[in-house]
């Protein structure tokens, strides 16, 4: 299987070099040149596999470039037992008779980020050796809160690697900064933008597009590449879990083969719903994707309307890793739905960064609502979730699960659709506890009170045992306190590596 630019469809490499890459010359984004199928028999076979063994199998279909070695390698040092606390890696959780949650939060960093960046660092120090690439590889990462730590922690002292996080300066929580400008290795780097997550990320964007910049460090030896979910080494892992979600839920005769699920995700930056899309393209039973948006809404708008526009006011939320404006997963999404055009994709983001928006034709946009549905809510309401399924089945979620929930409920409500349903349950509560707890007792319940305190009390309310990761920081030192203007960024790369 070869791999093509979301902008110029000419560009053919394999799966080793699109996960070195990145991101592509021009700006686009890599994807298979076909998407490969999985049959009903095949998705029954899974039922008697483990989440590791379910892994080789769908990474397999899309990295034939690697062998059976190498992917068994790769899969094995990430979803270990001692890493994720659990044997599942992705258990599903029955909450009623037609809502289930997949929790992808078991990893070391508590957030769904862990169920690939776990597993890239293999991939991609795999693919250097692959290429017979000898440079030294710079990550460059833009977070709204989880991936850069968990970009940090899956990259932390792996040979021939070096990282460098920005996240927007007041824009991530106080456990999600701990977790962050804690955190030890020889190779990280850590540095806060003055700005909002999109700040952050069209910093990054630009670094990797600026070929003088990149000849500058390839005289120095270095090659940069991306954690980010531009990555497809970053998203490809994310497929594995839905259809291991489903696998769980025919071995507990909670469906039966065939039969369709509706699948809601929490998202701002369209990646990690684009992965169940993904499993859907293979032949994952899917009835409808529900998109779930908090205040900062522009996809909700975006698959209700066909128009997308980022000329609007960002707002700072309780479900921090969705304040994102800018959705750069959506552009592999719209490469598949127009027939792989990449002329018109390239179009689009043309348009998106000269005049922040674009809109799509009634017929690409008929093809999007026929099976996706979009919904939005406050932060009220997000609390009130919490609150209420807490009250309701005595399980508790984090704010992003949360907005997932709401946005759910509503469609129900609305539309009636009785369908089993699977939320991805993308961080631990544990993360927001503030929030969480403010929803489960007030904003007295929070007064006054630190984060460590805070965890014990949200621990002693939940019957859930905090992380040690999270425990762990209370007396971890803080080693990255540096803030950047967003102009800056570069600065910041060089002297991170010296140059």
């Amino acid at each position: 299987m070869q791999y093509q630019s979301t902008r110029n469809k000419s560009i053919s490499i394999t799966a080793a070099q699109a996960i070195k890459k990145g991101l592509s010359e021009e700006g686009g984004l890599f994807v298979p040149d076909s998407i490969p199928s999985v049959s009903l028999d095949e998705i029954a076979g899974l039922k008697d596999m483990n989440y590791r063994e379910r892994a080789e199998f769908i990474l397999s279909k899309y990295l034939t470039d690697f062998t059976v070695e190498e992917l068994k390698y790769c899969v094995e040092n990430a979803y270990t037992k001692e890493k994720f606390e659990t044997d599942n890696i992705a258990p599903v959780y029955k909450l009623n008779d037609k809502t289930y949650f997949l929790e992808l939060w078991h990893g070391p960093t508590c957030a769904f980020k862990d169920m690939a960046l776990q597993i890239l660092p293999y991939l991609l120090t795999t693919s250097m050796k692959k290429t017979n690439e000898n440079d030294e590889v710079v990550i460059l990462v833009a977070t709204s809160g989880d991936t850069g730590k968990a970009a940090l922690e899956g990259f932390r002292d792996v040979p021939g690697t070096r990282i460098v996080v920005f996240y927007p300066d007041n824009g991530v929580s106080e456990i999600q900064k701990l977790q962050m400008i804690t955190q030890e290795g020889d190779n990280v780097s850590v540095c806060a933008v003055k700005g909002n997550f999109d700040d952050a990320q069209n910093g990054v964007k630009r670094i990797f597009t600026d070929n003088g910049y990149k000849q500058m460090l390839a005289a120095n030896h270095f090659k940069l590449s991306s954690a980010n979910s531009i990555n497809w080494g970053r998203l490809v892992p994310q497929i594995v879990y839905y259809f291991s979600a489903y696998a769980d839920m025919l071995k507990a005769d909670e469906i039966a083969l065939g039969e369709k699920i509706n699948i809601v995700v929490p998202t701002g930056n369209f990646g990690n719903i684009l992965a169940s899309y993904y499993a859907y393209q293979m032949g994952l039973p899917v009835n409808k994707f529900i998109c779930a948006s908090n205040k900062n809404n522009v996809l909700t708008d975006f698959i209700n309307t066909g128009k997308y526009d980022k000329n609007r006011q960002f707002h700072t939320t309780i479900s921090p890793s969705m304040d994102i404006l800018i959705s750069s997963n959506l552009e592999r999404f719209l490469y598949h739905l127009s027939g792989r055009n990449d002329s018109f994709v390239a179009g689009l983001m043309q348009k998106l960064n000269n005049e922040g928006s674009y809109e799509i034709p009634a017929d690409i946009k008929d093809k999007m609502t026929a099976i996706f549905a979009a919904g939005c809510t406050d932060d009220d309401a997000t609390l009130a979730a919490i609150r209420n399924c807490s009250e309701e089945y005595g399980y508790v979620m984090d704010t992003h699960t949360a907005v997932a929930k709401s946005v759910y409920d509503n469609y129900v409500a609305e539309t009636g659709d009785k369908t089993k349903t699977v939320i991805a349950s993308t961080a631990s509560p544990f993360k927001f506890n503030q929030s969480v707890l403010i929803a489960l007792g007030g904003s007295e319940a929070v007064a006054g009170k630190d984060e460590f305190t805070l965890l014990g009390e949200l621990a002693e309310r939940s019957e859930m045992k905090i992380p040690q990761s999270l425990a762990s920081l209370k007396t971890k030192p803080r080693l990255f306190e540096s803030v950047c203007e967003k102009g800056e960024m570069i600065e910041v790369v060089n002297e991170f590596l010296q140059i």
